[in-house]
């Protein structure tokens, strides 16, 4: 393409992406993907922030990781400060999808241990994703303060994120099965199940774990 072409292109996909029909919006998501051009980090990180429907966003998200990470992750870096929550939810979750390591230390306590549920549970698995193997450790130790937190998807995505972690996940974990907090001992618990029988669903994991408990906690 010409400039002028590049010009016209990137504009039409921007004028795209805000229009009031989600399928236009989608195939503009879609073709930014698939023909990347960093002109569109702007209007791609904007309508992630705005984004209603889940399939638009999913590929909003691709799109942006098709493109250059030096363009891409100084715009999300921003987006974590805004003070639309959803936004920052968004800029998360991308930089998940990013994977790029230099992401790490804007994945802070405060993401981790963010009130809202969606933010919260979306920084857990981008830490999982992104957290250097020295820092792993520190990580889990942060992650087992949220045992016993929010429904059981919120709780599952916490296991899941922990179990991530590997081997440096399991003494915080045994330890927090020792917890007076009935929520945290049958978190804790049903996580430890997970790692020990992978043919457990966290549905099936939580509840042998409840049914431990009531037991006086016997293994058996």
């Amino acid at each position: 393409m010409s400039s002028a072409e590049e010009h016209d292109y990137a504009a039409s996909i921007a004028r795209a992406l805000e229009s009031q029909d989600e399928s236009l919006r989608l195939r503009a998501a879609l073709a930014a993907g698939t023909h990347p051009h960093p002109s569109l980090v702007e209007p791609l990180v904007r309508r992630c922030g705005v984004e209603p429907d889940f399939f638009v966003r999913e590929n909003l998200s691709w799109a942006l990781t098709r493109l250059p990470a030096d363009d891409v992750l100084p715009r999300l870096q921003r987006e974590l400060t805004s003070k639309n929550l959803f936004a920052r939810t968004q800029a998360v979750h991308t930089l998940s999808k990013i994977g790029d390591r230099r992401a790490w230390p804007w994945i802070t306590a405060d993401l981790l241990h963010d009130p809202d549920d969606d933010l919260a549970r979306t920084a857990w698995r981008a830490a999982a994703a992104l957290v250097p193997d020295d820092e792993v450790s520190a990580l889990a130790g942060e992650l087992v303060k949220e045992l016993g937190r929010g429904d059981d998807g919120v709780r599952m995505a916490l296991s899941v994120a922990l179990l991530g972690l590997g081997e440096p996940a399991v003494t915080p974990v045994l330890a927090a099965m020792k917890s007076p907090e009935s929520a945290v001992a049958e978190h804790a618990r049903a996580t430890e199940l997970m790692r020990t029988r992978p043919d457990l669903t966290f549905a099936g994991a939580l509840e042998e774990a409840k049914r431990i408990i009531a037991m006086g906690g016997a293994t058996g």
